[in-house]
């Protein structure tokens, strides 16, 4: 039913007169699940007889790409055991649960226990079901050894449907939790919003992490916390120092799948948080850098980049000129065929006839947005040449460029 709409299937009831309306409901829900995760979840759609939950735990799940990453990053650490705390759906579980010997999902929603039985059934994995609250199977598990990792994924609204964005805000409360997590596990990986302040979450947290910033073809997808137990007894059981900030080390990564969904490329760019902050970043004068002789490129660092705040230590790690402080466009004369981002060659400056131009439009730190200067020079759409507006130095400038 891969090629009928689950709107169009809704309509053929009579077709199926033999099912009952749950039965009913469910088929529909399949179709639609099946549908809406056949690009997200490409391991999943194959595999006959898959169950699917609700549309709104579909749109919500980790995509298979993300998954795949959480279960790399957890491979090398060698753990016994996986714990996924709040496990919906249970890709994640599924996915990381290939790095360690056993895993425990964990899901208070009896519904989805159920699809996950089944699903995990199919696949064989020694995965085991517990309907029950993250808080209650914390203080109930006694693990031989803590040899073990605890993962979770909070919800990040409140009782009434509004967004929250602080760490005590979620559901379950990872401040109140993380010190009964910590006794009984080596390690916790939180997976928390793109949209988390991640200066904030840090000193919420009170230890040394690392974070991981997780893009999907230059999209931030996840942002990742993980801590070690053995960092939080080092820090006196999550009393503040003043070295905490300093000892974080944030990973930007940029995930390329491959066309096949199945494999992807890497880019990643890690640094402290202290690296940033000793970075020295040259500003762009054209007595500095000249953008009229030679060959000249434009780099934006990757949106993984970008969220992680390492401005100034692109320009200095890859010898780049920065636009403007506020502008995070750099300069070179050099071209980098592995940049982690995006590069253009200038064609030109500030041109002057622009009724002839075409192109894509894209503007950082700019007083006019995309649409507003393709109103205003009358430029038409195409995907051969961009044009760039952006402000360097002090000055609104417009680049012509091809992209590479």
């Amino acid at each position: 039913m891969d090629n009928i709409s689950v709107e169009e299937l809704a309509l053929q009831r009579k077709r199926y007169a033999h099912l009952t309306d749950e039965q009913w409901r469910f088929m529909l829900q399949q179709v639609d699940g099946r549908q809406r995760t056949r690009d997200k979840l490409p391991t999943f759609s194959a595999i006959a007889d898959w169950w699917y939950p609700v549309r709104l735990s579909c749109e919500q799940c980790s995509s298979e790409v993300t998954a795949k990453y959480k279960s790399q990053l957890i491979a090398n650490q060698q753990f016994d055991t996986l714990v996924d705390l709040t496990a919906g759906y249970g890709v994640d579980t599924f996915f990381m649960s290939h790095s360690t010997r056993e895993a425990h999902y964990i899901e208070r929603n009896q519904y989805l226990c159920q699809i996950a039985a089944h699903n995990f059934h199919l696949t064989h994995r020694n995965i085991q079901i517990h309907n029950t609250t993250a808080e209650d199977f914390v203080a109930d598990f006694h693990p031989v050894t803590t040899n073990n990792i605890i993962y979770l994924d909070p919800a990040r609204r409140n009782k009434h449907g509004n967004k929250v964005f602080l760490l005590e805000d979620c559901e379950p409360n990872i401040i109140s939790l993380l010190p009964a997590m910590l006794s009984k596990a080596r390690a916790v990986l939180i997976k928390l919003s793109p949209m988390l302040d991640i200066t904030a979450a840090v000193r919420a947290l009170n230890m040394p992490c690392e974070v991981h910033i997780v893009a999907v073809q230059n999209e931030v997808k996840e942002v990742l916390i993980f801590l070690q137990n053995s960092a939080y007894l080092a820090s006196g059981n999550g009393v503040v120092t003043e070295v905490v900030e300093e000892e974080i080390r944030i990973h930007a990564v940029n995930l390329i799948p491959q066309p096949n969904h199945m494999e992807y490329c890497t880019q990643e760019f890690s640094f402290s948080i202290e690296d940033e902050r000793q970075a020295e970043c040259q500003l762009y004068s054209a007595s500095q850098l000249s953008i009229t002789e030679e060959d000249i490129y434009i780099y934006e660092p990757n949106a993984a980049i970008i969220k992680a705040g390492a401005f100034k230590l692109v320009a200095q790690r890859f010898q780049f000129v920065k636009m403007a402080t506020n502008t995070h466009l750099y300069l070179s004369h050099q071209l980098i065929k592995d940049f982690p981002g995006r590069v253009w060659k200038v064609v030109s400056i500030n041109p002057r006839e622009t009724k002839n131009i075409a192109a894509n439009i894209m503007t950082r730190n700019y007083p006019l947005s995309p649409d507003e200067l393709r109103k205003k020079l009358k430029i038409k759409d195409s995907n051969t040449s961009t044009l760039i507006g952006a402000r360097l130095a002090d000055k609104p400038t417009l680049f012509l460029c091809d992209k590479l």
